[in-house]
């Protein structure tokens, strides 16, 4: 009879011990807190952005000479002072008159071309401008439950209460 009263009480320890186990387990469930306060939490972003103007600006435009004058006018006036002189001096006179026929020639050939004119063309200037702005990126939500103040960082203004889950777990 030891035996059997000795296996009774192991096996009546064990359920003892089962029950109290099963007692010792976390209850969770929902209720509602009270909204004390919410601020908030707002930083200031800089958004840089680009300002652009369109400003007119004075080209003076090219003058259009032409070569062809002091070309002929060179040629023609070395043939003309080659007709001057002799030996060494008609090289000379040559010499000088294709020169002179260049530069008459040139002036000729340029004397009838517009002074150099200007025009306006659209320039379009940018610069980067800061922009600052405000923006929410939470709320500081105190609350109170159960006789205790709690606050927490939320993503959004919860209104007048705030649905919490609650979990009771005994100490060990």
């Amino acid at each position: 009879m030891k035996l059997t009263l000795k296996t009774l009480s192991i096996s009546t320890a064990i359920i003892g011990m089962t029950l109290a186990m099963s007692s010792v387990q976390a209850a969770d469930f929902e209720d509602y807190a009270r909204i004390v306060n919410v601020a908030p939490q707002v930083e200031q972003v800089n958004v840089p952005r680009q300002e652009c103007q369109t400003v007119y600006e004075n080209v003076q435009q090219p003058q259009n000479n032409s070569n062809a004058g002091g070309i002929i006018g060179g040629i023609a006036g070395g043939l003309l002072g080659s007709t001057v002189g002799n030996g060494n001096g008609r090289i000379a006179a040559a010499a000088a008159g294709a020169i002179t026929g260049a530069i008459v020639g040139d002036r000729v050939d340029n004397s009838n071309n517009p002074p150099p004119g200007y025009t306006t063309r659209p320039v379009r200037q940018c610069r980067n401008v800061d922009n600052w702005q405000s923006r929410t990126n939470g709320y500081a939500v105190t609350y109170e439950y159960n006789g205790r103040t709690y606050t927490s960082i939320m993503p959004y203004d919860p209104g007048s209460r705030l649905r919490l889950r609650v979990s009771i777990t005994p100490l060990p």
